[in-house]
């Protein structure tokens, strides 16, 4: 070890030490100030914010913040990645997504920088399983690894895809990519089973001969999109994973083997930290689940991220772009194995180039030109990060446990006790977004009234029958369709006038959240001229606390004599007469929104 001679220069040597309660202290004061009375014991609690999973992310995080020793790269319990190495030299395995069999766009994809396929095949699930050599034709099958799903005809894909690995002359070795045998997700999505016995038999197979090939998919995608927390999505593919296990060793592999079949597909969303510590988390947890079979060398889970269809959105579909950007470096930083970044246009329909392009260049921007992928668990020391992995797992646990207690995945399915659970999660976050405290940019903040809509072919009908299918967005969208329509009958969408009371500032701020709040619902804001010249009857009342004491309640018996027949005001409620409806920070947006609508005649 090489020793730094003393120069004599130390930094903040004349400084005292400071304490974490000092600190504590020195914050209560701060907040004092602002009106707020807490200790400093509380006055940490006052700054963190509450997660889903009763997970809290505190202001500071120090090095008393400890959690469990994480180990190395490559090594139990895996939390710094599955691989010595980490990611390739290329960086993580670039997957593109088709539901379409167009062999054109998907060499278009692999000649520009996608490194392996992810084909939905099936009636019910993406094109037929006899399209499959046109979708691959051209394709070097021992070059781009293959990852299918196939729903309830996983097996008749699993064999045509064989078969075109033998027709091709495909080294056993060389065959890479997953059969994507997942039961119980297509029970998940369909409420329907299938017999997976012939899957169990081709992981067989391919662990005798094809070691490059699994077989079997833990997908977490149909928990993540009915509303599942991050932590319940983590407890699910455990449940899922731990079900496979049983499955593979009873049809005769090795607890070895049946580890090195399985794949594992979490969602990645731009909730960047979250992201992080989930993927870190979710192999601890897997690594866990094989030291219990006896195989903790054997644990390092294989794992391929999507970025969220649940955060994409259907209005300003642009932003989504920003969305899979910060979702695919929190996917990298995780250490992913694979990453799948939707196009911005998956919610329209069917996608088109542009949006292929785009999705595919996300990740080699992320790899070539920000260097991401060259250093191993970046995130990892960080006191907040390996705080949040230790806290997430923990409570991802929590729930694996009461699953197994249930009976299993399968029972658990079929009880309803997974739906119900899912579905108080999705209840209370739906909550949170009506009142706008987890904010959709585009939607419910900052919309555009004027976007020009962007149009594309209808995809097919995705599996329906199971558990629900959520998005972000879809409390906002239902107001922003009622606008649309409304738009398309009369000619004008409906309209408030706002009515801007006092210096300018005075009402600025106002003004500008309740144009905010309103366009939020498709309801167009007017300011400039007089109400009589709005063109609308609904009126709200922008300004500070000081003119409202002063003018609001004058200004609204104007309105009134003038034919206003609601009457909003942006702040907090009070007992101004003449105001109908308060509107301020973390009402409830979409209530609000929803009954203004009705009240102006707007049709569901």
């Amino acid at each position: 070890m090489t020793v730094l001679p003393d120069d004599g220069f130390s930094l903040a040597a004349e400084f005292p030490h400071a304490t974490h309660e000092q600190w504590q202290h020195l914050v209560a004061g701060v907040l004092r100030k602002s009106g707020r009375e807490v200790s400093a014991e509380t006055a940490e609690d006052a700054l963190s914010t509450a997660l889903e999973d009763g997970l809290r992310a505190r202001p500071l995080y120090t090095a008393r913040d400890a959690a469990p020793p994480t180990g190395l790269p490559g090594f139990a319990p895996f939390v710094r990645g599955g691989r010595a190495e980490g990611q390739t030299a290329g960086g993580w395995d670039v997957r593109q997504p088709h539901s379409v069999p167009d062999s054109a766009a998907v060499l278009s994809d692999l000649e520009n920088g996608v490194t392996s396929l992810w084909l939905s095949v099936g009636e019910h699930t993406g094109f037929p399983v006899s399209a499959l050599p046109a979708a691959l034709d051209g394709v070097y099958l021992d070059l781009a690894p293959i990852v299918l799903q196939a729903g309830a005809e996983s097996a008749a894909a699993a064999a045509q895809l064989l078969r075109l690995h033998d027709e091709a002359g495909t080294a056993p070795a060389a065959a890479r990519g997953n059969l994507g045998g997942d039961p119980l997700g297509h029970e998940a999505r369909t409420g329907s089973a299938y017999d997976a016995t012939p899957l169990y038999e081709l992981a067989g197979r391919c662990a005798a001969d094809r070691p490059g090939l699994r077989a079997m998919t833990v997908d977490a995608l149909p928990y993540h999109e009915a509303g599942a927390s991050t932590a319940q999505e983590l407890g699910c593919s455990l449940a899922t994973g731990v079900a496979y296990l049983r499955a593979l060793t009873s049809s005769g592999l090795t607890v070895q083997q049946a580890l090195a079949q399985l794949e594992f597909r979490y969602a990645a969303s731009a909730d960047q930290f979250l992201t992080i510590a989930k993927f870190r988390a979710a192999r601890r947890l897997w690594g866990r689940v094989a030291e219990a079979c006896g195989a903790a060398r054997h644990g390092a889970q294989l794992q391929h991220a999507v970025t969220s269809p649940v955060m994409m959105t259907r209005r300003d579909p642009w932003v989504n772009m920003l969305r899979g950007t910060v979702a695919t470096l929190a996917a990298g930083v995780g250490g992913a194995d694979a990453v799948t970044v939707l196009p911005f246009d998956q919610e329209l329909g069917l996608t088109d180039a542009f949006a292929r392009r785009i999705a595919r260049n996300t990740s080699t921007i992320l790899i070539e030109e920000s260097h991401l992928a060259r250093v191993i668990d970046p995130a990892g020391g960080s006191w907040y990060v390996e705080r949040l992995t230790d806290e997430l797992a923990r409570a991802a646990w929590d729930f694996f446990q009461e699953i197994e207690r249930a009976g299993g995945q399968a029972a658990a399915l079929r009880s309803g006790m997974v739906r119900e659970r899912l579905a108080e999660n999705w209840a209370a976050r739906s909550r949170n977004l009506a009142k706008r405290r987890e904010p959709v940019t585009g939607v419910s903040e900052f919309p555009f009234l004027g976007e020009k809509p962007v149009v594309r072919e209808p995809a097919p009908p995705a599996p329906s029958g199971g558990l629900p299918r959520v998005r972000r967005d879809e409390a906002f969208e239902a107001l922003r369709a009622r606008s649309d329509a409304h738009l398309a009958a009369t000619g004008a969408r409906p309209r408030v006038f706002l009515a801007a009371l006092g210096p300018a500032a005075s009402h600025t701020a106002r003004l500008t959240f309740a144009a905010n709040l309103f366009q939020a619902g498709g309801i167009e804001p007017v300011t400039e001229g007089d109400f009589g010249a709005s063109g609308t009857r609904t009126v709200c009342l922008c300004s500070s606390d000081e003119v409202y004491a002063q003018e609001a309640e004058s200004v609204a018996r104007q309105l009134r004599a003038a034919g206003a027949q609601q009457v909003f005001l942006a702040g907090r409620p009070g007992t101004y007469a003449g105001v109908d409806t308060y509107v301020f920070a973390g009402c409830d947006a979409a209530d609000v929104l929803s009954a203004t609508l009705d009240r102006m005649g707007v049709s569901r």
